[in-house]
């Protein structure tokens, strides 16, 4: 049998160790995934805070379920260290580390560069390495090759390498790891067939495509679309804003069309793991061909403006009440980037506060989900929500429209209320105090 076959055939009979670097939002659930079907899975996390409790069963991820974690780790399917040691131990290795930007928006890529030295002089022949953090078009080939090889090892005759980008959705009940149909590109034809062979064994849906470039540029792609259309219901928010409309009724109105049209739903700004950031790896390699992507700069920058606009609106509401910002009382109802997850990752919730601050204005936050965080030079900790903080505040800002919240009770105990996410849609009372985004 030769080394391919002898792989694929580990992979088919659940014989092969996986191993996966990186056991956050994408990689854990990945994990727990591949120990569910037999694999025995070693991962591995440099932070020991992370890997001491996966090896006690104990769960931090929104996606993972904690009886899965507890019970594959119970019974050895799953390990956790903080050292590459066991890399020749492994028959396929998943990297699913952060690909951040600097703070000139260009691609940070110290921690796949890290990963990769970290395990290329450790390899052996007939591994699999699969890189599923997002990035720019060429990063696999480019940049985690060349380390690969530089070892003596080569591409095709004795690894495989390939691309498959992550498509991980925290908090969706509908999509998970195993029924998000799973995009996959090698740097050559072997190393596409043993990662097909791989993801086909838990997921429902692999497609492959012609290259790990192809596949690179498909994740960016799809959150550059996102990206877009939000910045478009963005500016249309800020035209409805000087026109007097409600930005919420035209965009249901229009989303009744049956076809041609997609709904997307303006906000106080975009955050997370993947729209604020992963456009400019595209727009940072664009330019590096001489090629501008004008539709892509210009909807990063609507985004980026939208804590302004929030902002600026909120101190309007207090001017129209006669309440000068430097001396209001303000309460942030939501720090996460999106409703129901325990996640505030360039939530523009902190923006918010941020700007606020900048005006003088006494602000806290509550958020059911996220007790506390430091970031962006703030440090806060979520204050309970009960009738008289609410009544003490001159404005609440929904800024995360998380579904435990009582809007129609907050619209009841509140004085004001500015929702940038149309949460309180479906109250009747005290409509008055509430203005839309």
């Amino acid at each position: 049998m030769d080394m391919k076959a002898s792989l694929k055939h580990n992979i088919v009979s659940k014989q092969a160790v996986v191993g996966v670097i990186g056991l956050g939002y994408v990689g854990l659930p990945f994990a727990v995934e591949k120990g569910k079907v037999g694999y025995q899975v070693l991962g591995i996390d440099q932070n020991p805070q992370r890997a001491d409790m996966i090896n006690k069963g104990q769960n931090y991820i929104l996606d993972v379920k904690d009886e899965e974690l507890k019970s594959l780790v119970d019974q050895g399917s799953i390990t956790a260290m903080v050292d590459f040691s066991r890399v020749p131990d492994m028959d396929i290795i998943v990297i699913c580390v952060p690909t951040p930007l600097t703070k000139n928006l260009t691609p940070d890529l110290q921690y796949v560069e890290s990963v990769t030295r970290a395990i290329a002089p450790l390899m052996r022949k007939g591994q699999l390495v699969t890189l599923e953090s997002t990035t720019y078009p060429g990063t696999t080939e480019e940049i985690m090759l060349p380390i690969l090889e530089s070892f003596g090892l080569k591409v095709e005759e004795d690894f495989y390498l390939a691309h498959s980008p992550e498509r991980v959705d925290p908090g969706n009940q509908r999509y998970t790891t195993k029924n998000t149909t799973k995009v996959v590109g090698g740097v050559g034809t072997e190393s596409l067939d043993a990662a097909l062979t791989f993801y086909s064994q838990t997921i429902e849906h692999v497609v492959p495509v012609s290259c790990a470039k192809a596949a690179e540029l498909t994740k960016v792609f799809e959150n550059t679309f996102r990206a877009v259309n939000i910045a478009l219901v963005n500016e249309l928010t800020l035209l409805c804003d000087r026109m007097g409309l409600d930005v919420w009724e035209v965009l249901d109105g229009a989303f009744t069309k049956p076809f041609g049209i997609m709904p997307f739903y303006p906000g106080p700004g975009v955050g997370g793991h993947c729209i604020p950031l992963d456009p400019h790896y595209l727009e940072w390699k664009a330019k590096e061909l001489n090629f501008n992507t004008h539709f892509i700069a210009l909807a990063g920058e609507i985004n980026r403006k939208m804590p302004e606009f929030v902002r600026d609106k909120a101190i309007r509401i207090l001017n129209h009440a006669g309440i000068p910002s430097s001396k209001a009382k303000i309460l942030v109802l939501g720090i996460a980037y999106k409703k129901d997850i325990e996640d505030e990752r360039e939530s523009p919730s902190i923006e918010v506060i941020r700007l606020l601050k900048m005006e003088g204005a006494e602000v806290d936050y509550h958020d059911p989900m996220i007790n506390s965080f430091a970031e962006h030079g703030l440090k806060m900790n979520s204050t309970a929500l009960t009738e008289e903080t609410l009544k003490s505040c001159d404005l609440v800002i929904i800024a995360t429209d998380h579904s435990s919240i009582d809007y129609q009770w907050l619209a009841d105990k509140s004085q004001r209320v500015f929702d940038t996410r149309n949460a309180t849609k479906g109250i009747t009372r005290n409509r008055d105090k509430i203005t839309l985004l």
